[in-house]
């Protein structure tokens, strides 16, 4: 891929995102449009790329580690008995364009292609909200068409026989600090007080779930039903990183021609919300 100069987001009048849609990465990295650095309305960052620990973490994005065995998350392939391996199976998403292009937001078509052959088209939709004088909301969809000719299927590491490697989707990395961020979700346990922690938060079914760090809290929510129904895929002590998985316990079919969508909704805040606050200003987000 050719790199472009990326596009500025901006919220409030402030530049908060810019969108790098064809970078110039190795094929091992799966090269896909991302958005970094994502930052506060303060500016603190809050995105992080090609870091050490996983250097096919690529800010903010959709990224897939399965489909029908091609790799469109970068890095080793799980395979089942085997353990991950490297392969020479990643794909491309390829920017085609953008159907609509503004300050706040932009509309995109994608192709997602591996070994040359297209596999799926996408929509992607990314628009920034001003919520309060210290939040903003990115609210990201993805609208992914199989145009492959034939079914196809999405797993994950999960499905392939790992535990506790349900990723693939939506996925946000944060950036690595001192101390691991806290971690806390809605809805759980059933009498409504909530969950904390990472033990408690990944692989659960939450309205949302908020990473807290060193003057930021980043609250992830689905914004459809659909959504909802996908568990969060969650990392604070290893690496910090959040995002919704397709595949968790068992692999997404999608039909030829058949088209699935997910909608993430992100708050975005300076400083360190509590429960209340966060769900707050989800509620917010999502309804705006």
């Amino acid at each position: 891929m050719t790199p472009a100069p990326p596009k500025v987001l901006r919220c409030a009048g402030r530049a908060v995102a810019h969108y790098t849609t064809r970078p110039g990465l190795a094929p091992d990295h799966s090269p896909r449009p991302y958005l970094h650095p994502v930052t506060t309305l303060a500016g603190r960052p809050v995105t992080e790329t090609v870091p050490e620990d996983h250097p096919h973490h690529l800010g903010v994005g959709v990224a897939v580690p399965d489909v029908a065995g091609h790799n469109f998350w970068g890095g080793r392939t799980f395979v089942r008995d085997r353990g991950p391996v490297a392969l020479d199976n990643h794909g491309v998403q390829r920017h085609d364009g953008f159907k609509l292009c503004d300050p706040d937001g932009f509309v995109e078509e994608l192709t997602w292609t591996a070994g040359g052959e297209p596999l799926l088209r996408e929509h992607r939709t990314v628009a920034a909200t001003a919520l309060t004088g210290a939040a903003w909301a990115l609210d990201l969809t993805f609208s992914l068409t199989n145009v492959s000719g034939r079914d196809l299927s999405i797993g994950s590491p999960a499905t392939n026989g790992r535990p506790g490697a349900a990723y693939g989707g939506f996925f946000w990395r944060a950036p690595k600090e001192a101390t691991a961020p806290v971690v806390f979700g809605a809805g759980m346990p059933d009498d409504g007080s909530g969950a904390d922690g990472e033990e408690a938060v990944h692989g659960a079914r939450a309205d949302w779930v908020a990473l807290a760090g060193e003057g930021w809290t980043l609250v992830f929510a689905g914004a459809t039903a659909r959504t909802r129904e996908d568990p969060w895929f969650v990392r604070a002590a290893e690496y910090p990183g959040v995002g919704s998985s397709l595949a968790h316990d068992e692999r997404l079919p999608v039909a030829a021609g058949e088209t699935f969508v997910r909608r993430v909704v992100t708050v975005v805040a300076d400083g360190r919300l509590d429960r209340d606050g966060a769900a707050a200003l989800v509620r917010k987000a999502v309804t705006s």
